[in-house]
């Protein structure tokens, strides 16, 4: 018998869960599986969480035996997800906040992670809005090239300035300019959202040109996402600060890596007879 099976077998009688280190307890009292590793809760509470509706991260697999019931004090409870009852509340009950002391190491990481990304993309913000607005101009042309925009590095050009006449930048995609982009850069603070006025404003400078982009380091009011999804006229990508700044993480500008983590998980073809 395997650990999956062990604990599916003392689960099948246990229709409101129990805790990883209730399931050990079982699996011990009823001779199940026996362990060698000196934290065998660990062990168990590695195969559920790696098996566990709604716990996603880079060791846990496609495949789901089990989903959280609820909690036991401060530790969560798990069931056999193709249990009925379950299948019907199973949205709910993994929304349940979790206990830390519970997560796996490489869950603690995907955690850390996600923090330190949302640290450094309130750093970026923070940065570009401490600048004067002529570099925000020069950034958001050099994002775009980053990201393949323009038929080299030299495509883009800055036009910002007094008399832009609503246009801070172009992009051209082919050396004769035929197909040209123009952006639109607002270095607004996160209160100040974009409204649909200016963005109409845009579409309007952009003449017989079809294609463009507005990008802000703060939002757009619901009136100026609603008319940016349903206008016709033209082709404009929207981007708010959110996005901008994972744009900035992704390709590199104002950040560098500085350590890489490997995570790694058990091979089990390896192991196979």
């Amino acid at each position: 018998m395997t650990i999956i099976e062990a604990i599916k077998e003392v689960l099948k009688d246990e229709p409101e869960g129990l805790s990883s280190a209730d399931i050990y307890q079982r699996i011990i009292d009823k001779n199940l599986y026996k362990f060698g590793a000196k934290n065998p809760v660990g062990v168990v509470n590695g195969e559920i969480r790696r098996h566990c509706v709604g716990l996603e991260f880079p060791t846990a697999y496609p495949v789901k035996h089990f989903a959280i019931a609820g909690k036991d004090g401060k530790k969560l409870k798990f069931i056999v997800s193709e249990n009925n009852k379950l299948k019907k509340n199973e949205n709910q009950a993994t929304n349940i906040d979790d206990d830390n002391a519970e997560f796996l190491p490489e869950e603690k990481i995907v955690k850390a992670i996600d923090e330190h990304l949302h640290q450094i993309k309130q750093q970026l913000l923070d940065n570009i809005m401490s600048n004067h607005p002529d570099f925000f101009e020069q950034l958001v042309v050099e994002l775009l090239l980053k990201m393949g925009y323009g038929y080299d590095k030299n495509s883009g050009i800055v036009t910002g300035g007094s008399h832009d006449n609503g246009i801070d930048g172009i992009i051209s995609e082919d050396k004769l300019g035929l197909d040209l982009i123009y952006i639109q850069a607002k270095r607004y603070a996160s209160t100040n959202k974009v409204g649909r006025k200016e963005l109409q404003a845009f579409i309007g400078a952009m003449g017989h040109i079809q294609k463009g982009v507005f990008i802000t380091t703060s939002s757009y009011t619901k009136e100026a996402l609603s008319f940016g999804t349903q206008q016709q006229q033209k082709s404009v990508k929207l981007i708010d600060g959110d996005l901008l700044a994972d744009y900035m993480v992704k390709y590199g500008i104002g950040v560098e890596s500085v350590k890489t983590f490997n995570i790694y998980k058990i091979n089990s073809d390896y192991f196979r007879e």
